[in-house]
């Protein structure tokens, strides 16, 4: 993991102000109080310190942090505490304001395609952070009356992911929703899994590919929910129609190329020269160009394995170096994906 990466992840598992530390930023803290200064090296699991302002870099030797000190801390807090309550209140007189002004007009107002009161078909919505995400997502499942669709990337589901939205799937199953969900070929080797489909039965129907594009969830045609970030804490909620209907086009042509779970999947032709389903799979995304942990993303699989799979590569084909194994990969034929050949 990159420096900036594992920044940003600390940062994730720090979501607090200086008024209530974690615990190991307490800990850090405290001792840097204590001697005066404290080593760099201590604070990067808790960049929290120095996002706060309660450590900065010593001026005369950059690998020590100097500590603010804690008056100065609190009297920080208060004044910013004032600031918030100062702020509260000019948004309260604000918003008051607003609904005085606005009063009476949403039932005449409509939107350009008239197609109900204003708001009430917004086209899409940028949803910050996973709770909102997920009270979004809750509301259109609990509005849901057809069919739920679902493009699940990676590899092996953990099964507390499955166990927190088996209730939402029961309450689906229950009220007659059908649903159908696209993994990778990976996710087949997951005992969460199946005991998930075993347990809702005909409700639910699963099929699996090499790859699937990113996370998509779709309600009745009628919103959509895609990732916004790599994280997956920020997300888009479509309900424009052409934007629903080309989201459940591709999820249905990728639907038909998907082999059924309880199928097994097809070994491919492999030019005579005895690669696996899998080895062909990263041979054709080789020949793209991509590098190795791109590919393991992609496949679901980690990069160790991926790398076993590219060494065995190399042997059946008989390449001693990655440009070589490029051209005997096109030799063989095996530079297009399993199930590609005789597509238009």
């Amino acid at each position: 993991m990159s420096g900036e990466a594992a920044a940003v992840r600390a940062a994730q598992e720090h979501p607090h102000g200086p008024e209530r530390l974690c615990e190991e930023g307490d800990r850090v803290y405290a001792r840097a109080v204590r001697r005066g200064r404290g080593p760099r090296r201590d604070s990067e699991a808790v960049p929290c310190l120095l996002d706060l302002g309660l450590l900065h870099p010593d001026p005369d030797d950059m690998d020590w942090l100097v500590p603010t000190a804690p008056q100065e801390v609190m009297t920080r807090l208060l004044r910013e505490l004032c600031a918030e309550m100062g702020d509260a209140h000019r948004r309260m007189d604000s918003a008051l304001s607003a609904a005085d002004r606005y009063a009476g007009l949403g039932s005449r107002l409509r939107p350009a395609g008239g197609a109900g009161p204003l708001g009430s078909e917004a086209s899409l919505r940028v949803l910050d952070g996973l709770p909102r995400i997920q009270t979004a997502i809750d509301e259109a499942s609990a509005a849901c009356v057809t069919e739920v669709l679902t493009v699940q990337p990676g590899g092996i589901r953990p099964e507390h992911e499955l166990s927190e939205g088996l209730p939402r799937a029961m309450e689906l199953r229950h009220r007659g929703v059908r649903m159908r969900d696209l993994y990778t070929h990976v996710a087949r080797h997951g005992q969460g899994l199946l005991g998930y489909l075993e347990l809702m039965g005909d409700a639910v129907e699963a099929r699996t590919l090499d790859e699937v594009p990113e996370r998509l969830i779709l309600f009745d045609r009628t919103v959509a929910f895609v990732p916004a970030n790599t994280r997956r804490s920020v997300a888009l909620e479509l309900r424009h129609p052409a934007l629903v209907d080309y989201l459940a086009t591709v999820f249905e042509r990728l639907w038909r190329l998907a082999v059924p779970v309880g199928s097994p999947v097809p070994a491919p032709e492999d030019g005579g020269v005895g690669v696996s389903h899998r080895e062909r799979s990263i041979a054709a995304l080789l020949a793209e160009g991509h590098q190795d942990a791109a590919i393991a993303e992609r496949l679901g699989i980690s990069v160790r394995t991926c790398r076993a799979h590219i060494a065995r590569l190399s042997e059946r084909l008989g390449a001693t170096s990655r440009t070589q194994l490029g051209v005997r990969i096109a030799h063989a034929g095996l530079d297009r994906p399993p199930g590609a050949d005789g597509l238009p």
